[in-house]
């Protein structure tokens, strides 16, 4: 996750907004930015935001 912020809230902002602006869903994210979607998860969900695939966002 060298290209995204480390700060999980800065990260959760910068993933929601690349999610609403240019991603269909949370694994071509991962797949274009070479992210573990895991590793990922388990960071935004230890400040307290799960990924809701209907809303394609973290909230």
């Amino acid at each position: 996750m060298d290209n995204l912020p480390k700060n999980p809230i800065m990260l959760l902002s910068v993933v929601n907004t690349n999610l609403r602006d240019f991603y269909g869903s949370l694994d071509s994210l991962c797949e274009d930015k070479g992210v573990v979607k895991e590793e990922l998860i388990a960071k935004l969900n230890s400040v307290g935001y799960e990924y809701n695939v209907e809303r394609n966002q973290f909230i």
